[in-house]
C-alpha cells in the first residue's frame, strides 16, 4: 500500500479560494487607494502581504504532508503537519459519490471527487479536490467494484439506458419557470452601485430622467430592451446550468449529470432511495411541469454547496415525470387515485385559530398603516387577512391526500406548491399518530413517517379519519417482515 500525495495543482486551487475571498480587500488597498499614504492603508498592505505568503507556505505544506493510500476494502487518510493523524474508511461507508468539473478544472483538465459516507460533521467524506480524470477513474472503480482493477467505461456505458435529456423547449420553459430573467435585477443593482462609486448618477440622471418620460417611444424602446436583455440572460443562465443534462440508470445505480462549463455527476443507488417526492409549484402546474426529487440516507452536497442533485430534473413534463419514476425505480408503485380528506376535516381547518392573523389585528390596530398615500381602516386590512387564511386553508385541504397501496405509502399535500411523497414501508424507519381535542371530538387523527436523509425527512398528513390512522399503524408494524440489514 504506497502513500501518494495529493495533486501539486490543489495548492493553486486553494490559493485562488484564498483570492476570491479577499479580492475586495485586495482591489481596496492595491487599487482604489494605490496612491493614499494614510498609515492605515500602508500596514495594511503589509499585512495583506505577509498574510498571503503565510497562507501559501501553509498550503504548501500541508500539499506536502497531506497523503492518501488505497487497498482493496479501505482508503487512508494521513493528515497533519505537527500533530499526524490517521483515518481509515471503509468503502463499504461510501453512500454517493460526486464529481464536479468546475472551470478551473477544465483549463488543466482535471477533476474533483467527493466519496459521501453516511456520518456526521466535518469528516463525512473522502474529498479530492484537485485530481486526474484517470485517477478519478480508478477510485472510483475500485470503490464500486473492490477487486477490479481496470476502468471500463465504455462497458459501463453501454449498460445504461438514458431517460431523459432537454430538448430546447425543455430548456425554454425552464427558463421561465425558473425565473431566471428576474435574476438581471440584482445584476443591474450591483452594475449601478459600482458605476455609481465612480459618477454620481442620481445628479447626472436628473436631466435625462424627465426628457426620457416626456418621450414615449423611448420609454417603450427602454422596456422592449429590458425584457429582451431579461429573457436572453435567463435563458443562457438556464443552459449553463441545467444545459447538457442527463438522466440515465442502469440496474444498480441512477446518474446524473449536468453543466456547460462547471460539469457536475452525480449517482446514488438504487436501494439507498428512501423516498420519492414528486413537487410542483403553482406555475409549473400551469405549464404542466414537475420536479422529481430522490431521498438518499447520505449527503447530497460538495464542498459545503448542495448541488441540488437529488433531483432528477427540475422541470419534467409531469407525464414524463412519473413514467421515469417507474423506468429507474421499478419497485415505486405511484398510485393514481388517492383518498380525499373527509368534510369534518375541512371544519376543523376552518374553525383553526390563527395566531398569525390574531398578532396581525393587533399590530394594526395600533399601527394603522397608510397604503400608497391612503389610509385604510386597520378592520379591513384583517378582514382581508383573515379571508386570505381561509381561502388557502381551503386550498390546502382540496390538495390533501392519502392513501396506503400494500409495501407503500402515498402522501400529498402544500398549498400553492404541492408535494406528493412516496416510500416504501421497509424504507420508513418510524411513524407518528397524534390526536388533539377537536380530532378527538371529530374522530380525526394526524399521522407522520420519518426517513433517513441528511436532514431527516418528516413527512405527514393532518385531519386524516381515526381509521385510517389505526390502519396506517397496523400498516407499519407488518415492516419487519420486509426489513432487510444492509
Amino acid at each position: 500500500m504506497k502513500k501518494k500525495r495529493y495533486h501539486p495543482l490543489l495548492i493553486l486551487f486553494r490559493i485562488g479560494d484564498f483570492v476570491k475571498s479577499y479580492f475586495i480587500l485586495f482591489i481596496i488597498l492595491f487599487i482604489v487607494n494605490a496612491g493614499s499614504r494614510s498609515p492605515v492603508l500602508t500596514y495594511g498592505r503589509y499585512l495583506f502581504l505577509l498574510f498571503f505568503a503565510i497562507v501559501m507556505v501553509y498550503h504548501f505544506l500541508k500539499w506536502y504532508t497531506h497523503k492518501y493510500a488505497l487497498d482493496e476494502r479501505s482508503f487512508h487518510l494521513y493528515k497533519g503537519i505537527f500533530n499526524k493523524t490517521e483515518r481509515t474508511i471503509p468503502f463499504s461507508k461510501i453512500q454517493n459519490i460526486n464529481r464536479h468539473t468546475s472551470f478551473f478544472h477544465r483549463i488543466f483538465h482535471v477533476t474533483s471527487v467527493s466519496f459521501e459516507t453516511g456520518i456526521s460533521g466535518d469528516e463525512a467524506a473522502v474529498l479530492f479536490q484537485v485530481i486526474t480524470r484517470k485517477e478519478a477513474e480508478k477510485i472510483i472503480d475500485i470503490v464500486q467494484n473492490d477487486k477490479r482493477k481496470t476502468f471500463e467505461l465504455d462497458a459501463e456505458e453501454k449498460e445504461r439506458v438514458v431517460h431523459f435529456k432537454p430538448t430546447r423547449k425543455d430548456t425554454l420553459k425552464a427558463s421561465f419557470t425558473s425565473l431566471s430573467p428576474l435574476a438581471v435585477i440584482p445584476v443591474f443593482f450591483s452594475f449601478y452601485s459600482n458605476v455609481d462609486d465612480i459618477v454620481d448618477i442620481d445628479k447626472t440622471a436628473k436631466g435625462m430622467l424627465s426628457y426620457i418620460i416626456g418621450s414615449w417611444w423611448i420609454v417603450s424602446g427602454i422596456v422592449l430592451f429590458v425584457a429582451i436583455v431579461a429573457v436572453v440572460f435567463g435563458m443562457a443562465r438556464t443552459f449553463l446550468k441545467y444545459g447538457k443534462y442527463e438522466i440515465s440508470s442502469d440496474e444498480e445505480r441512477i446518474y446524473i449529470t449536468k453543466g456547460v462549463i462547471e460539469e457536475t455527476s452525480f449517482f446514488i443507488e438504487k436501494h439507498k432511495v428512501q423516498a420519492v417526492e414528486v413537487e410542483q409549484s403553482l406555475l409549473k402546474r400551469l405549464l404542466g411541469l414537475a420536479e422529481v426529487k430522490l431521498t438518499s440516507a447520505g449527503r447530497l452536497d460538495f464542498e459545503g454547496e448542495k448541488l441540488e442533485l437529488n433531483s432528477l430534473y427540475p422541470f419534467l413534463p409531469v407525464k414524463r415525470a412519473y413514467e421515469i419514476i417507474n423506468e429507474i425505480l421499478p419497485d415505486y408503485e405511484v398510485a393514481q387515485e388517492m383518498r380525499q380528506l373527509p368534510k369534518k376535516s375541512l371544519w376543523v381547518r376552518l374553525f383553526a385559530p390563527s395566531w398569525i392573523w390574531i398578532i396581525a389585528t393587533v399590530v394594526l390596530y395600533f399601527w394603522k398603516p397608510e397604503i400608497f398615500g391612503l389610509r385604510v381602516p386597520w378592520w379591513l386590512l384583517s378582514a382581508f387577512l383573515f379571508v386570505s387564511i381561509l381561502v388557502a386553508r381551503w386550498i390546502g385541504y382540496l390538495h390533501t391526500k392519502y392513501v396506503l397501496n400494500d409495501r407503500f405509502i402515498q402522501l400529498q399535500s402544500g398549498i400553492f406548491t404541492t408535494s406528493l411523497f412516496l416510500s416504501k414501508r421497509e424504507k420508513v424507519i418510524e411513524v407518528r399518530v397524534s390526536r388533539n381535542f377537536f380530532q378527538k371530538w371529530l374522530g380525526l387523527a394526524s399521522i407522520e413517517t420519518i426517513n433517513r436523509a441528511k436532514p431527516i425527512q418528516f413527512n405527514g398528513v393532518k385531519d386524516v379519519p381515526a381509521e385510517f390512522a389505526w390502519m396506517f399503524y397496523k400498516w407499519y408494524m407488518g415492516r419487519g417482515k420486509e426489513v432487510k440489514v444492509e
